[in-house]
């Protein structure tokens, strides 16, 4: 379905017009691409928490919504259209009908940081998604040919998707520098947290730990191999020093939202010189711990911002069954769901860790 006759004049998106207010919208469908670009059908988009920010706040961070705009940057399409000179992400070139997953970030490759290999960090980058920048959450949207990886016929849309929070999820274990038989506790098990356990588990880490205060994700924690620990029964610091004879765990991820209580869950239950990786975001835009339980054990604190260079890897490992994505998508829906789905995520509606959204649905 590579024909440019199937575009229509409008296309449907939902677009976030401040905190608490997604509509949904005929919007003029996208031009031909430019050299460089590919015009993507899009398959499928996870509604990940960074949106949930986005939504509650109307904005991110120190990034507000000024306008009207699209959210989401977890996702997969087919091209339907490439411009002159397209190429795709490993620098060949891209024709219509492949299936893409997309990488969000673009950054400008030419500064410092880019050249140095963490495009991640590269201070002149958008991201798709991402105010001012169209995100996916719409039957067609425009890319940068280069952000685009081909996906195997072996990978379902869903999951080629689910690649971008799963390489947030190879990144952050990038920065634990976990080996086989280090200790781990994750703090949260939403998505991240879930791909965070099973790339820790990868790593060789044992015991691993992840702590919630909801039953669902943490059976899905336990079913990926993880000890559950959950917050309302129990003292998640206590538990883990129990287990750990005292001593407390090598490496700890903070994958919930940063609030005071996760980050300081995860200072605790970390062995003097062990290692945290901050990987949620707080609400409030603030990183709150208390210093002497982090300056006396001589605490290692990585903050980790998104991911890079971890698409192939994420195919790699999801195509050979290595990870399971499926047992993190709880939820499929089409545009007309989303406003309902990102309340629901809001929630923490029983059953729900990922909803991703099929914009060609009903």
């Amino acid at each position: 379905m590579s024909s440019v006759e199937t575009i229509s004049s409008t296309h449907r998106a939902v677009r976030l017009h401040g905190a608490k207010d997604l509509r949904v919208e005929d919007l003029p469908a996208p031009a031909p691409p430019a050299p460089g670009e590919a015009r993507l059908r899009i398959t499928a988009v996870g509604i990940c928490g960074s949106d949930l920010h986005t939504y509650l706040d109307g904005r991110i961070g120190d990034t507000t919504v000024e306008s009207p705009f699209v959210l989401g940057h977890e996702f997969a399409g087919v091209v339907e259209q490439a411009g002159p000179d397209t190429f795709d992400a490993h620098g060949k070139p891209l024709s219509p009908d492949t299936r893409v997953a997309v990488e969000p970030a673009r950054p400008c490759k030419r500064c410092e940081l880019c050249e140095m290999g963490h495009p991640n960090l590269c201070p002149h980058h958008t991201f798709a998604g991402v105010f001012p920048t169209e995100g996916a959450f719409q039957q067609w949207l425009t890319v940068p040919g280069d952000t685009c990886f081909p996906v195997p016929d072996a990978l379902t849309d869903t999951q080629a998707a689910m690649l971008e929070p799963l390489g947030v999820g190879i990144h952050a274990v990038d920065l634990a520098h976990i080996k086989p038989g280090y200790s781990v506790a994750i703090v949260g098990a939403g998505t991240i947290g879930l791909c965070c356990l099973q790339m820790a588990r990868l790593a060789g880490a044992a015991p691993l730990f992840v702590t919630d205060r909801h039953d669902w994700r943490l059976d899905t924690a336990k079913q990926l191999g993880a000890t559950p620990i959950h917050i309302d029964d129990t003292n998640p610091v206590d538990a883990i020093m129990q287990h750990t004879n005292g001593r407390g765990v090598d490496v700890a991820l903070e994958c919930a939202w940063s609030s005071e209580d996760a980050v300081a869950q995860a200072v605790n239950v970390l062995r003097p010189g062990g290692r945290l990786v901050v990987v949620g975001i707080a609400g409030d835009d603030r990183l709150v711990f208390n210093h002497s339980a982090v300056r006396r054990r001589g605490l290692t604190i990585a903050m980790c911002r998104r991911m890079k260079h971890t698409y192939p890897r994420a195919i790699e490992l999801t195509r050979t069954g290595h990870v399971d994505l499926d047992a993190i998508v709880t939820d499929h829906l089409g545009l007309d769901g989303v406003a309902a789905a990102f309340d629901d995520a809001c929630a923490y509606r029983p059953g729900l860790i990922k909803a991703v959204v099929h914009p060609d649905r009903p």
